[in-house]
């Protein structure tokens, strides 16, 4: 078995490897992986608990005996489902917690089985550690351009079309499956902050820090998640162009991109309500009254200009005043196809 260590993350990128394999349980597998790693677990999660409270509560000696045992049951059962088709030239990169005994258990079948096997040194916190060093402890060499409006300004959709015509592009908002405002949740629970911070870290591993990288302004949240610091230092330094757009306009494109609030008339009406400590009680019943009759509209162009430009207004400083500023007559895909082509010249 052959020790891998993890200085960079752009090494994940070039590592000699077929599959690379997470063997922790499920449960901290879906927290939080090397990107790309597909879990073959040696504890499931039940199994995990009831061995650490045999160590603590009766004996280290014991739990590993019982674990062991289970640990060889579980390698057995993937040997014979997952691996069953891998050939002698499969080589794996496996890795645990911390590099400790679940991978080197897994990894001494699979060396005896005759395959070509590399730990991961440390483990999962070594992955760890170089998502923190990116992230939070130096700077980034990334050339970001922020792309700012107020809600409704179709900024997500014009990121997208940027990225079609070969721009670099960072989505946070779809990084974190969140649409970034109250009514922003979507059907898919968001990351945990750690699987955000690793997809962050995965986009910008593939980026090019002498290109320009197109971000959406966003606030330090994103839903439940935050904006890692690096990245928002990063944020608050970089130039921005200003999108606007006539009411109309970004009315019709809420009702396009947010169309799943309006099939749930029940969801929308109690998102409504978590507005009560910012309006009047006859402005929340009148948007709920709207919403009970699918005057989507006429709801969208109230919540943008009583609720939404106001607040905005109050958030941006003095760098709106001097940043580049697109104003587009409408937000039909063929406005935003030619805005990113507009965009794209300026910023070459």
């Amino acid at each position: 078995m052959t020790p891998f260590t993890l200085s960079r993350l752009a090494e994940l990128t070039s590592l000699p490897v077929d599959t690379i394999i997470d063997v922790r349980s499920p449960a901290e597998f879906a927290e939080d992986h090397v990107p790309g790693a597909i879990n073959l677990p040696v504890l499931n999660d039940a199994e995990r608990a009831e061995i650490g409270t045999i160590y603590a509560k009766d004996s280290p000696f014991k739990a590993r005996k019982i674990g062991g045992a289970l640990v060889a049951r579980n390698t057995a059962q993937h040997l014979q489902t997952a691996l069953a088709d891998k050939d002698g030239g499969w080589q794996p990169l496996v890795y645990c917690w911390r590099g400790g005994q679940r991978s080197r258990a897994f990894a001494t079948v699979l060396d005896q089985v005759g395959w070509r096997v590399r730990l991961l040194k440390g483990g999962y916190q070594s992955y760890r550690r170089a998502v923190v060093n990116t992230l939070y402890d130096t700077s980034l060499p990334h050339r970001l351009t922020l792309i700012e409006g107020g809600t409704g300004t179709a900024k997500t959709a014009l990121l997208h079309q940027l990225a079609a015509q070969g721009a670099q592009v960072l989505d946070l908002e779809g990084l974190a499956e969140h649409r970034g405002s109250l009514f922003g949740a979507t059907a898919t629970a968001q990351p945990a902050q750690k699987m955000f911070e690793s997809r962050i870290a995965e986009v910008l591993a593939t980026l090019d820090p002498t290109q320009l990288t197109f971000v959406e302004a966003e606030s330090s949240k994103i839903g439940g998640r935050v904006v890692p610091p690096a990245l928002w230092a990063a944020m608050g330094k970089a130039p921005r162009l200003v999108i606007k757009a006539p009411l109309q306009a970004r009315s019709r494109f809420l009702c396009s991109a947010y169309a799943d609030l309006t099939r749930d008339t029940d969801l929308l009406i109690a998102r409504i309500d978590q507005l009560r400590p910012y309006h009047a009680a006859c402005r929340i019943a009148e948007w709920q009254s709207q919403a009970r009759a699918g005057d989507w509209q006429t709801l969208a162009a109230g919540l943008i200009a009583d609720h939404y430009d106001p607040r905005y207004a109050k958030s941006v400083g003095a760098h709106v005043q001097t940043a580049e500023h697109l104003d587009l007559s409408d937000l039909d895909d063929a406005t935003l196809t030619r805005a990113a082509q507009d965009i794209l010249s300026r910023f070459s």
